[in-house]
């Protein structure tokens, strides 16, 4: 199965990018994963379900650590699994 991941972190600072999001980008950016595109607004990764789980354990985890006072986050099935569920 693969999953995608879209995640913000809050609070937000349109000056300078707050450790907690730095600290979430370098998470999916030394995981496993492909299809990693970040930015200033929201961040997304696709990989299969364990690599994308244990970074989604990771982001949570150090980006609370770092400061982060609210994480949204959203997670989807991707590929045959979606369509099977008639998602697209």
């Amino acid at each position: 199965m693969r999953l995608r991941v879209e995640f913000t972190t809050e609070p937000f600072d349109l000056d300078e990018a707050p450790a907690h999001a730095v600290v979430a980008r370098e998470v999916v950016e030394a995981a496993e994963l492909d299809a990693v595109d970040v930015g200033p607004f929201g961040n997304t990764a696709e990989g299969g379900a364990d690599q994308v789980l244990t970074a989604v354990d990771a982001l949570l985890r150090r980006s609370l650590e770092a400061g982060a006072t609210r994480i949204s986050l959203q997670v989807n099935v991707v590929g045959e699994g979606a369509e099977a569920e008639g998602e697209r």
